[in-house]
């Protein structure tokens, strides 16, 4: 199979996240219901990687992290460090674009109950290759949580052992790059004071001092 960073709108390739999304098709017509794009500047230095669309968040948007508590987090720390222009508002038509910045997700579609299973992430990394290849800039990834810190180490062929997921924890991946990881900015993390805006500003002026200017 030829890498691409982009599923097809109705792919099949997990069945069952594919008929959760037929389920979810039926009961909110209006939402995107499909595997969700990423988004971002295709010049991008940085690719932010997240768990999964949320039901009502990106799966109901079309947009990665938009519409929901963690999108909220996430993008204002994107445009506290000037990874973007415009105002976030909460939908895909609010007009906000990112600078040096790409965002996507370990797996695409929604995963019921926001978990997806272990042969879902494996089936859905090829994506995530494909969107790493397709960023002839990129210098940074920013993985939010174990599950999307885990998958992008397999993906790159390093091993868990060697690089365990911690919070504000950066190593060094060769050809010039640095993955960093993040707890994941959900509203459970922070209502738990697991992950304050303190702390999740803190790995974003990680990066932006590596990748400088």
């Amino acid at each position: 199979m030829s890498l691409r960073s982009e599923p097809d709108f109705n792919c099949a390739r997990c069945p069952r996240l594919r008929a959760f999304i037929l389920e979810n098709r039926e009961k909110h017509p209006d939402f995107f219901n499909g595997p969700v794009p990423s988004f971002g500047d295709p010049k991008a230095e940085c690719l932010i990687i997240g768990l999964a669309p949320g039901l009502k968040g990106a799966n109901a948007t079309g947009r990665p992290f938009t519409g929901d508590y963690a999108g909220d987090l996430l993008y204002k720390a994107i445009e506290e460090f000037d990874f973007s222009n415009g105002r976030y508002n909460g939908h895909a038509a609010d007009g906000l674009t990112l600078s040096r910045v790409m965002i996507t997700n370990a797996v695409r579609c929604v995963p019921p109950q926001n978990k997806p299973v272990g042969q879902e992430i494996n089936t859905c990394r090829d994506y995530l290759l494909g969107q790493m290849a397709e960023l002839p800039e990129l210098k940074a990834l920013l993985c939010l949580g174990k599950i999307a810190h885990d998958s992008t180490i397999r993906s790159l062929g390093l091993k868990l052992k060697d690089y365990p997921f911690g919070h504000n924890v950066a190593y060094d991946i060769g050809e010039g790059r640095k993955l960093f990881s993040s707890y994941h900015c959900s509203r459970y993390n922070t209502n738990t004071k697991r992950l304050t805006e303190e702390m999740f500003f803190d790995v974003f002026s990680e990066i932006k001092t590596f990748l400088g200017r």
